[in-house]
C-alpha cells in the first residue's frame, strides 16, 4: 500500500475518475509548484473501481466550474490542522464564461469583445450551449 503524509494545511481533490488527473495536475501548474505535490495515479476505490487522487501542501486558488467541467464527481477536502474543515463535492455548472470558447464564425463573440458565455443544455452529454448563438459545445472540449 502506498502511504502519503498527511497534509498540515492543504487541499486533496479526490474521486478524479482514473486518468484525467494529469489535466488537472497540469491545470492547476502543479509541475512547477514551490511547494510538496503528491499525485496518485490509478488508486483502489472501493465506490469507483480506480481513481486519481492529488494532495497539495498549501491553499491554493482554484476555479470549481472549471473542476466541475473536468469532472463533476470530484470531491475537494480543505485541510487545516491536520482535518477536514470543509468537504466540497462538485458538478457541472449550469453556467461558466470564457472557459469554452465558442467557435461559430458568425457569433457575436469572434468579432466583438464580448465574453464567452455557455449555459448548461444537457448533464447526461455534458454540452454546453453558447448563450449568444446557440452552438453546442461539450465539456470536454476544455482539454
Amino acid at each position: 500500500m502506498l502511504n502519503v503524509d498527511q497534509l498540515r494545511n492543504g487541499i486533496v481533490i479526490d474521486h478524479i475518475k482514473a486518468g484525467l488527473g494529469i489535466q488537472i495536475f497540469n491545470w492547476l501548474g502543479l509541475g512547477r509548484a514551490p511547494y510538496n505535490v503528491a499525485f496518485v495515479v490509478n488508486a483502489q476505490s472501493n465506490r469507483m473501481g480506480r481513481k486519481d487522487i492529488i494532495k497539495i501542501d498549501n491553499t491554493i486558488e482554484i476555479n470549481f466550474d472549471i473542476l466541475g467541467l473536468i469532472d463533476p464527481n470530484i470531491t475537494v477536502n480543505i485541510i487545516e490542522n491536520e482535518k477536514i474543515t470543509e468537504k466540497i463535492k462538485l458538478q457541472l455548472p449550469s453556467r461558466v464564461q470564457d472557459v469554452l470558447i465558442c467557435k461559430n464564425p458568425r457569433c457575436i463573440t469572434s468579432t466583438e469583445n464580448v465574453p464567452h458565455i455557455f449555459h448548461l443544455d444537457n448533464v447526461k452529454q455534458k454540452t454546453y450551449r453558447c448563450e449568444y448563438c446557440d452552438e453546442v459545445r461539450r465539456a470536454s472540449d476544455l482539454w
